[in-house]
């Protein structure tokens, strides 16, 4: 492969493989290579951008942290109490917590952060519909009273998966969840450098050096101490993984979040970079279409492609031919997690009938539309799904007008409801990550009830969700999400596309990286 030759060269030559970048200040400043451009630094807004998370997750804290057993406990917390059998929870912060501006976090902030949260949020929509109040006490205090026990309650709050319940100030959390906050506030262990942002080509943060970490217990992923060890953190975007990989290699960058599956073999020889899976449940493979525009806003139509769905072959484009890297056939839940199953995976398996899905695809309503494909081909991953959505269309019989656009702009687009043909859309592809994916409150794209773009609504998949969270039993649970998949088979929210295992690579002058998702406390100079 070309791109493995020149990586080969690169590395025996690294002064030629980019522009130098400088180094000065190597042991206080992290230099990092994101997965795509933050396109947004609004976490909320930008529901569901894995990088906005990340972004999140350095300036923003949460009242609980999860560890890589997704396991929760107090994080801006200094506990909680739980009263009145399960309907009354105050939770209290933790004295000395401060904003980056210098004032005090106090529990009227938080009650309106969790407001805001709740709208963008499947979890947050469920703890909201089960909430009689939702006050602050004092300024210490957040007060729910319920309606009904929700034990869920910290693991709503706590919860990774996008998007993630990150505290703000009451005056920005006051902004519509669908509008971006006007500046970047927060009270996590870095501080966004807004004045140094060069859009589509860095990001940079600075230590926040009135952070108080959680005392005792163990750093694990978003929760425990979080020990910053690096003064500065930069984001250089690198559009083109090549160069990306090479400025690794190189020596001018010390972590490549998203290490190409091709090029392992070449990185896996050098003696100074680490290859590593942070995530075991990775990342999921999806097609999102719009079913309010035809011919996706027929329900046979969605049945009838199913029969197109080769998960292999989208698998293989994002992560190569190792099976140590994909898994398929995969459904509606994250494979290897309590609520995956079998249900309904026969229409995956056996040779793909092109011929067959044209004629049942006739059958079903399609008259020739063209469908209107959104690819960000910005994203390593999500440009060859979406290269083999467009092709498993055309062998479809279908037409296909390929719009590549930034990241960014897909996400924009893909908020528009008008015709596809004038500024709209059918259908675009996406990698959100497993945990994403654990279970129907939390999955986005599972919701049923018109949240996520795409618009599906299902009158048997929201009640299913419903009893699923009053389930006494995990037999129970894992009981509703077979008959979750199930529904979701017949009425199609989006499809499945399998799931891949995506390492990151980091050079072995830094040690500290810690597993789940990328995170800059605990990092520090080897």
């Amino acid at each position: 492969m070309r791109r493995r030759t020149l990586l080969r060269a690169a590395a025996l030559s690294p002064a030629l493989a980019v522009p130098r970048i400088g180094r000065a200040a190597a042991d206080t400043t992290l230099h990092f290579i994101p997965v795509i451009d933050l396109a947004f630094t609004d976490p909320i807004f930008a529901a569901s951008a894995q990088v906005s998370r990340t972004h999140g997750l350095m300036v923003f804290d949460m009242l609980y942290g999860m560890n890589t057993r997704l396991d929760v406990s107090p994080q801006m917390l200094e506990g909680h109490r739980i009263e009145d059998d399960g309907r009354r929870w105050e939770l209290v912060l933790r004295e000395g917590l401060l904003w980056h501006d210098g004032e005090k976090v106090l529990a009227r902030d938080c009650v309106a952060s969790i407001r805001r949260w709740a709208r963008r949020d499947g979890f947050g929509d469920a703890l909201m519909q089960a909430t009689d109040s939702l006050e602050a006490a004092d300024d210490r205090t957040i007060r729910f009273r319920l309606k009904r026990p929700f034990p869920l309650l910290p693991y709503a709050l706590g919860k990774v998966a996008v998007p993630a319940c990150f505290m703000m100030p009451e005056r920005l959390a006051q902004t519509d969840p669908f509008k971006q906050i006007p500046e970047v506030i927060g009270s996590g262990p870095f501080r966004y450098k807004a004045d140094e942002r060069l859009a589509g080509v860095r990001n940079a943060y600075q230590r926040f050096e009135a952070y108080r970490p959680r005392e005792g217990g163990v750093t694990d992923w978003t929760s425990g101490p979080k020990i910053v060890h690096f003064d500065r953190v930069e984001w250089t975007t690198m559009p083109d993984i090549g160069t990306a990989t090479a400025s690794l290699q190189a020596g001018e960058q010390d972590w490549l979040e998203n290490a190409p599956h091709d090029l392992l073999p070449v990185l896996s020889r050098q003696p100074d970079i680490a290859i590593k899976v942070l995530d075991p449940l990775g990342f999921m493979g999806s097609l999102q279409v719009n079913h309010l525009q035809p011919p996706f806003d027929k329900p046979a139509v969605r049945r009838a492609l199913l029969g197109a769905i080769d998960q292999a072959a989208f698998m293989t484009a994002v992560a190569g031919r190792d099976p140590a890297y994909q898994h398929t056939p995969t459904g509606y839940f994250c494979p290897g997690t309590p609520m995956a199953s079998d249900e309904g995976l026969a229409v995956f398996t056996g040779p793909r009938d092109d011929d067959k899905v044209r004629q049942e695809l006739e059958r079903a309503g399609y008259a020739g539309e063209t469908i209107v494909l959104l690819v960000p081909a910005d994203s390593v991953a999500q440009k060859p799904l979406g290269d083999v959505a467009a092709d498993m269309f055309r062998q479809a019989g279908m037409k296909v007008d390929y719009v590549a656009l930034s990241f960014g702009n897909v996400l924009t687009r893909r908020t528009s409801k008008a015709p596809a043909a004038s500024g709209g859309w059918n259908a675009f592809v996406g990698n959100p990550q497993g945990m994403d994916w654990l279970n129907p409150v939390g999955e986005l794209q599972l919701q049923g009830n018109a949240s996520y773009p795409g618009w599906a609504t299902s009158e048997r998949i929201p009640a299913l969700r419903a009893q699923w969270l009053q389930a006494a039993t995990l037999d129970e649970q894992q009981r509703l999400c077979r008959e979750i998949q199930r529904v979701a088979f017949e009425e199609v929210p989006f499809f499945p596309l399998g799931q891949y295992k995506q390492p990151t690579a980091y050079r072995k002058r830094i040690t500290g990286v810690l597993d789940g998702t990328a995170t800059f406390w605990n990092v520090r100079p080897a």
